[in-house]
């Protein structure tokens, strides 16, 4: 007696349609459950100081080591932005552990109100971990009206634990990095409108 297949060619049509259903809907699940871990992603670098995700903290370091560190200072604006921005020293030497103050400046070179945000990292990005701010600008809005300037202050140290980490032992100059983006152009006019002037106009 001839052997029946269990499946007939529309069967099988039918089967991949359901499958390649299925997997749209697995993809979409994904790409969905991608967008919902963002926040946790976030908080991931935070701790682990991945991508170059430096760390925050209200306390000063509690010890201060001999070793000696380099801190270099970068500034850039995002395309598009009327903006000048820079830090007003380009390096820094001090101790592990002990607090540096470095300040950085932005004018806008338009004759309209701006609202821009600064977005930073660290080089190496695995010294992210132990670069700790206890002061800093970034993701706060600034709004600066035409011709306005703002001087900014970071306030930071190098977590003593770094000494504690062999991998580290060849990392003497670290590199604290800027950028600033503008946000919405009609949300920036209509903050301008309500906040008071900040900084101060070039003369």
């Amino acid at each position: 007696m001839p052997h029946t297949p269990d499946h007939t060619p529309k069967d099988k049509a039918h089967r991949n349609k359901r499958f390649l259903i299925g997997f749209s809907v697995l993809a979409l699940s994904m790409v969905g459950a991608g967008y919902a871990s963002v926040p946790l992603y976030n908080i991931f670098c935070q701790v682990t100081g991945y991508g170059g995700t430096t760390q925050t903290s209200t306390v000063s370091a509690d010890e201060v080591l001999d070793r000696m560190m380099t801190v270099r200072f970068d500034a850039s604006v995002a395309r598009g932005l009327g903006w000048e921005f820079r830090p007003l020293q380009l390096e820094q030497r001090l101790r592990i552990g002990e607090n540096g103050l470095a300040q950085f400046r932005a004018v806008n070179l338009t004759d309209k109100p701006i609202t821009g945000m600064a977005s930073y990292n660290i080089t190496p990005q695995k010294a992210g971990a132990y670069f700790v701010k206890l002061e800093c600008f970034c993701f706060t809005e600034q709004t600066l009206q035409p011709g306005e300037s703002i001087d900014m202050p970071v306030i930071y140290y190098i977590a003593p634990e770094i000494a504690e980490e062999a991998r580290l032992d060849d990392v003497k100059t670290v590199t604290l990095s800027y950028t600033f983006f503008e946000k919405e152009s009609r949300g920036a006019q209509k903050n301008a409108s309500l906040s008071p002037t900040k900084g101060k106009r070039l003369q």
